[in-house]
């Protein structure tokens, strides 16, 4: 059998009680963070926790080796494959439990909290009221810079929606920022500059930041350590207007 289980969002107590109880009836536990950061975890930290020695993988063991790494071991013992947030969050898992199930692999997820899930709370906004997301990567070879996450913001606002972008893990709020404002700039529009925008670091732990302002002032705010995201609000409710004033210091005049 492969297990996936999800970890949470910040540090090694976020797991569940069933995925603890899946690691430590396993044969192998392997672990991947490169979908997902390990945030406040540590491997030294989840081995004495959980009780199990983590293998850790790289990307290219998930992705182009598995059938060596993983699914090998998992024809003929219980193997438990851990990842940040939720389990089923990243396409690689996915792709990962299908060719399992090619093999004839009994497969099973665990899931757990993940920034798409929590997003909401942590911030005030309305769960139902989030649109399509998208990911906030580092500029491409030669400088070019993906406009995807400006037209994801665009269609969203279009429909009234919430948008949620991650950032690439080495990111930050200001870099995002930056890379988004560039677009806006290229484009002569002013979408984001008329938007209130919100960012959330460390969301889990036990002092996450969360701060709602306009580009001119967002993009000089110190969130501290990853990591981070960025939500773009759509239209607001009254309730969700209080809520970003108290929860997230956001201006009055909003």
């Amino acid at each position: 059998m492969l297990t996936f289980v999800g970890l949470g969002l910040y540090d090694e107590k976020d797991i569940t009680v069933k995925g603890l109880e899946a690691i430590r009836a396993a044969d192998t536990v392997f672990a991947e963070f490169y979908t997902s950061p390990l945030c406040g975890k540590t491997v030294e930290k989840m081995d004495a926790m959980y009780g199990k020695q983590i293998v850790m993988l790289e990307r290219s063991d998930v992705e182009e080796h598995a059938k060596e790494t993983i699914l090998k071991r998992a024809k003929y013992q219980n193997v438990v494959l851990l990842s940040g947030g939720d389990a089923m969050i990243a396409t690689t898992h996915v792709d990962l439990r299908l060719r399992a199930m090619d093999m004839e692999i009994e497969t099973r997820i665990i899931h757990a909290p993940s920034i798409s899930s929590a997003v909401a709370g942590v911030c005030g906004l309305q769960n139902y009221k989030f649109g399509k997301s998208a990911t906030v990567s580092p500029p491409y070879k030669g400088g070019v810079i993906s406009e995807v996450p400006y037209d994801t913001i665009r269609a969203n606002k279009e429909q009234g929606l919430h948008t949620l972008l991650y950032l690439d893990l080495s990111m930050r709020i200001r870099d995002a920022l930056r890379l988004l404002e560039a677009v806006e700039e290229s484009r002569s529009e002013e979408l984001l500059k008329k938007s209130l925008l919100i960012g959330i670091a460390r969301a889990g732990s036990d002092k996450p930041a969360v701060k709602a302002d306009y580009l001119t002032a967002l993009k000089h705010y110190d969130f501290g350590e990853l990591p981070q995201v960025l939500v773009v609000p759509g239209e607001l409710h009254f309730l969700e207007k209080e809520a970003l004033i108290k929860i997230a210091q956001a201006p009055a005049s909003i």
